[in-house]
């Protein structure tokens, strides 16, 4: 008897362990799932039916800082083709000696270090993270309200706001990117994509 109630207690710790371990690897596929980059990257409509709640993230930046989904996808795009771990290429010394990265740039936006403490303290949370996707286009949307206060760029105007965006408000104001034609080619695109996005975007269900 008492072997018996000893073998049932060990399948019911079993069973439990079992469900526990079961459980702990559907959060982490989820988990995993949740951070995926989007299948249709090209195709909004496609992006928001995929995840809900970036079409939720994307229409409370509007209201908050008004600046459209369609610029704000656009330049997350350009950024990081919506990887949530996306860090910037290594530098190498000699060709061959890894020194660390061109950039601290991270996350969704690639947001420096400085200006995501920047953002945090100013309209962030303290806990808001680069790598959550919420957060980032909160930060986007943050950076092209201020682009629009310091330098009068259009919240429309995916072009002035991605070359902000790059070379900073005082670089846009002082014209800087005049001397990259690769950025210029680089915001085209973007803007390009804005108007695809917005296309997209009116004829969504």
């Amino acid at each position: 008897m008492t072997a018996c109630l000893r073998f049932i207690s060990n399948r019911t710790d079993f069973s439990v362990w079992t469900r526990v371990g079961l459980g702990l690897a559907a959060l982490l596929i989820l988990s995993g799932c949740a951070t995926q980059p989007p299948t249709t990257p090209e195709n909004l409509c496609g992006i928001f039916q995929e995840k809900p709640s970036w079409r939720h993230a994307a229409q409370k930046t509007q209201k908050k800082w008004g600046v459209p989904p369609q610029i704000t996808m656009a330049m997350m795009y350009q950024e990081s083709s919506f990887r949530h771990n996306a860090i910037p290429p290594r530098r190498y010394v000699l060709g061959f000696i890894p020194w660390g990265r061109v950039s601290s740039a991270y996350g969704y936006a690639q947001a420096k270090d400085e200006t995501w403490a920047d953002y945090k303290r100013e309209a962030g949370s303290v806990l808001a993270r680069r790598d959550n996707f919420a957060d980032a286009i909160d930060f986007m949307g943050w950076y092209s309200h201020k682009s629009q206060q310091i330098n009068g760029t259009s919240k429309w105007d995916a072009y002035g706001l991605y070359l902000n965006y790059h070379e900073g408000w005082t670089g846009y104001r002082n014209r800087t990117y005049d001397r990259k034609a690769w950025l210029k080619q680089t915001a085209t695109k973007v803007q390009a994509r804005a108007e695809r996005f917005g296309t997209q975007y009116r004829s969504c269900s």
